[in-house]
């Protein structure tokens, strides 16, 4: 085993949280309900950050409310992935990285471990260029400038040393929340076509016949459900302790979930209003071109006819962009720890991160200058849903095997379901690979 020297003073790594939250099956219904939330939250955190701003707001411009079911949809995919995660945490007290390594030979592993970098990588060059440009927005700096300011982000996780793994979901919670109400505020002011609201969670694949909505399609699909944090949510689920009798592990399960449930539907609740939100604002009022962040920034205000809605606009970004860094910051460790049994600092693995995703922000913003950084943060989704099979696969093979997972192992219909979601995705990315080729 390769051990690097390491401090305690980041809590909330992997390897250092395991029961940090007490949970007693003998305690209240109630009080057990407010003990285990957490995970969940973090977990959703990544499923509102700026990748999933720019497809959205690509799809609400183009196509109105039409690809609003591919968020649904996308949000049911996750609840059902992100269940069978934490269930592997829980029941088999493994992540799924490491839970891998027990399982598959070195080359697999090796294999499955680069996927796993590349979907971080290509989830922190979204928080680089949403954060970048939220600077940009709210204080005129440059996005060369804000991108250089996001390569000190690594002292927010210095001083989350010390903090407990609490402390850390509250202050996620607070980011939350700080979306949530900036988006509750914006459609208030621009109001909604209710009815078309309604016909666009009506599933109908001609609205994906489209090339280029198909790209959004999966572009959302990518963003929404994101490799990296089914890693993450089998880690950090425990860190909720409980007996290990089948009772308590079923109660456990159950409470999980739900946390799990009602965290991704914020989640899916954050990705429509932003959808709908540029649906409004920009589709029914004839800008069907508006396909960039900073585009939908600079027009909202003559649209909706004030100030405060691209200042909320502003803020909601960069509290998208820099709630991630936890759960990216946390992600990476795990990924290394469980594949590698490779344990560094948690400020350590940022500044790796930070450090790679840099080069693609910075040339890809020098390439194609500021009017790219949409393109660039679509790309980067695309880039995740095209991991995301490496990462299902052996998810639900493990939670499918009783000499892992005993009695909790994935019943029939749970596993064709999975396996059906599976094929769905896999069969997504060829069809938007051979429209990209032809």
């Amino acid at each position: 085993m390769v051990t690097l020297p390491r401090t305690a003073t980041a809590p909330f790594c992997p390897s250092e949280v395991r029961g940090s939250v007490l949970v007693s099956a003998r305690a209240p219904l109630a009080q057990r309900m407010m003990r285990m939330p957490g995970p969940g939250l973090l977990v959703a955190v990544g499923y509102m950050d700026p990748g999933n701003w720019a497809t959205d707001i690509a799809a609400g411009s183009r196509y109105g409310y039409a690809l609003l079911w591919v968020v649904l949809l996308s949000s049911l995919t996750a609840v059902l992935l992100q269940t069978l995660s934490l269930r592997l945490g829980l029941v088999a007290q493994k992540d799924l990285a490491r839970a891998c390594r027990e399982r598959y030979g070195p080359r697999v592993n090796r294999a499955l471990w680069v996927m796993a970098e590349i979907a971080i990588v290509a989830c922190d060059v979204a928080e680089v260029l949403g954060s970048a440009l939220a600077l940009h927005l709210l204080f005129n700096v440059s996005l060369l400038t804000g991108i250089a300011i996001t390569a000190f982000d690594t002292v927010i996780v210095l001083g989350l040393q010390g903090r407990g793994f609490r402390q850390v979901e509250a202050i996620v919670l607070g980011l939350i929340i700080t979306i949530a109400a900036c988006f509750a505020v914006e459609l208030a002011l621009v109001g909604l076509d209710w009815a078309a609201v309604a016909r666009g969670f009506v599933p109908h694949l001609s609205s994906v016949s489209d090339p280029k909505a198909l790209f959004l399609a999966v572009g959302i699909l990518g963003a929404t459900v994101m490799p990296h944090n089914l890693y993450l949510h089998s880690s950090i689920v425990q860190t909720r302790n409980f007996a290990k009798d089948d009772a308590s592990r079923r109660d456990a399960i159950r409470l999980s979930t739900l946390d799990t449930v009602v965290s991704l539907t914020l989640a899916l609740l954050v990705n429509a209003a932003i959808l709908m939100l540029a649906a409004a604002a920009f589709h029914s009022t004839g800008h069907q071109g508006v396909t960039e962040i900073q585009d939908a920034y600079h027009l909202l205000d003559p649209l909706v006819g004030g100030t405060i809605a691209s200042l909320l606009f502003g803020l909601a970004l960069l509290a998208a962009g820099q709630s991630s860094t936890f759960t990216g910051t946390i992600a990476g460790q795990v990924v290394m720890e469980g594949f590698l049994d490779l344990k560094i600092p948690c400020w350590q693995r940022r500044f790796i991160t930070r450090s790679l995703a840099l080069v693609p922000a910075f040339g890809g913003v020098l390439w194609l200058g500021d009017a790219g950084v949409g393109q660039l943060l679509v790309a980067s989704q695309v880039v995740l849903s095209l991991q995301l099979p490496f990462a299902i696969w052996p998810l639900v093979r493990l939670t499918s095997d009783p000499a892992i997972m005993g009695r909790f192992a994935n019943g029939p219909w749970l596993k064709s379901t999975a396996w059906g979601v599976f094929v769905a995705i896999v069969v997504a990315n060829f069809w938007l690979l051979g429209t990209m080729v032809s």
